[in-house]
């Protein structure tokens, strides 16, 4: 086969690459997706009468074009929700963010977080231009609220000391409140919405895998390619080896694979190169998806647990999403824990010990029977965001640019980020391979609904 462009990877990103390069006018383009459908980790499988994600797939619209497309692409089969989440520790269970909501906890823990947050303002603590994420947490939000969550939670889903880690993840995801915020909610039960993922949408249908399959079925026939592992890609060449479809010479690149899969499948790279690759590190997302035969496990969207007698860092409960992907009188959970990229886990023995931690929780009772139970695990949940991160990415990035490579989206870029930005990085990418700026899609107001997918 011979393509103009070769699109590694059947999420959302490499769907929206196509999607856009079809709108630019480009003909000659092929996504290549390993699974038999679409989606990548923006998917879902079906377990019986349940219907699981790959963890908790929300979409926050923030970007009027990005929220122009999403929308238009699930016509009729989506809902706005109100974020109802939490945290739970010291046997409380508190609002969320954490260093906003101490209401609740002991009186002890609430007075350390408060006075420590008051300090940093009336005596800052100097960082340098980079820091590491300790520091910067310390000097931010005070030693209480840094010793009672952030540097507990947060070391469990990264798996590393936060000293080692850079602020250059955080923006958006860490929330930073007023001391006046701060003193208010430890007093009362404050009900103010902060951060980006304060209200959010979702399929009402069909779970998240109703996004990129209205992505596909946008191409035309052929373009996407299911059940197309790709075996290796001769860079110099311009040739990748598809499981199904032999050689595919290309003459333009795009890979939205997890970074270190696809240095892993590419050849010749330099030294500088693959000794970038092996400073990449990343956590693996352990995703034990669960269907109980009770309605109203809980009444949040999804609760985190800093604590380390819990081995999961969030429990989130899908069936307050949606109430169609759980049968009636049933709930649907999802149970993420983070392993560091690599280990070797015993999953009869992860699962024994975060059934126990979810009985300890109080989420799951006695006498409660499972109906459903999947693992669904990600590789590359999180990109670790050390101090060789950028340097090695710096070095990878220029070889690929060189050779007219394009690396994307959450994983192929290797960042932290969410779905509507994955679709940007695919209508850019576009952009960038056709030299077109793409226009708008239809403004809100103007999309009529639509019957969701049979």
């Amino acid at each position: 086969m011979n393509v103009d462009v070769l699109i590694l990877g059947g999420g959302l990103a490499g769907l929206s690459t196509a999607h856009h390069l079809g709108a630019a006018g480009a003909r000659s383009r092929l996504v290549v997706e390993a699974k038999p459908r679409v989606g990548g980790t923006a998917g879902s499988e079906t377990h019986g009468a349940f219907t699981f994600d790959y963890t908790g797939h929300l979409l926050h619209l923030h970007d009027a074009y990005g929220k122009g497309l999403i929308l238009d692409l699930l016509r009729g089969n989506v809902a706005m929700h109100e974020r109802r989440a939490a945290i739970f520790s010291r046997g409380a269970l508190t609002r969320y963010p954490f260093q906003a909501n101490t209401r609740g906890l002991p009186r002890e823990v609430a007075a350390d977080c408060v006075a420590g947050f008051l300090e940093t303002l009336h005596a800052p603590r100097p960082l340098p231009k980079s820091p590491d994420f300790l520091s910067w947490s310390r000097a931010t939000f005070g030693d209480g609220i840094t010793r009672h969550f952030m540097k507990p939670y947060n070391e469990k889903l990264w798996g590393v000391s936060l000293s080692r880690l850079t602020t250059e993840w955080q923006g958006r995801f860490v929330p930073k409140p007023s001391a006046a915020e701060v003193v208010y909610g430890a007093l009362v039960d404050q009900n103010k919405l902060f951060g980006y993922n304060a209200f959010f949408r979702y399929p009402v249908r069909y779970g998240i895998q109703s996004l990129p399959d209205a992505l596909a079925v946008r191409q035309e026939a052929g373009v996407v390619r299911t059940n197309a592992r790709v075996e290796s890609v001769d860079l110099r060449e311009k040739v990748a080896v598809v499981a199904g479809l032999g050689e595919v010479r290309y003459e333009r690149l795009v890979n939205t694979l997890p970074l270190v899969d696809f240095l892993d499948l590419a050849a010749p790279l330099p030294a500088d190169v693959k000794a970038a690759r092996r400073r990449l590190r990343w956590t693996t997302v352990w995703n034990l998806n669960l269907g109980v035969a009770r309605a109203d496990v809980s009444d949040r969207h999804w609760i985190y647990y800093p604590e380390k007698k819990f081995p999961f860092y969030r429990v989130g409960f899908s069936s307050n999403f949606s109430s169609h992907v759980a049968p009636g009188g049933h709930s649907a959970l999802y149970v993420e824990v983070a392993r560091p990229g690599g280990a070797r886990v015993d999953r009869a023995k992860l699962e024994g010990e975060v059934l126990r931690g979810l009985r300890e929780a109080g989420l799951l009772r006695a006498k409660d029977e499972l109906s459903a139970k999947a693992w669904m695990p990600i590789k590359v949940g999180y990109v670790v965001y050390d101090f060789a991160r950028t340097p090695a990415l710096a070095a990878i990035f220029r070889h690929l640019g060189k050779l007219g490579v394009e690396s994307i989206g959450r994983y192929g870029a290797w960042k932290y980020s969410f779905m509507e930005e994955t679709i940007l990085d695919g209508k850019r990418c576009a952009e960038r391979l056709t030299g077109t700026a793409l226009s708008a899609p239809p403004a809100e107001e103007n999309l009529a609904p639509l019957e969701p997918p049979k």
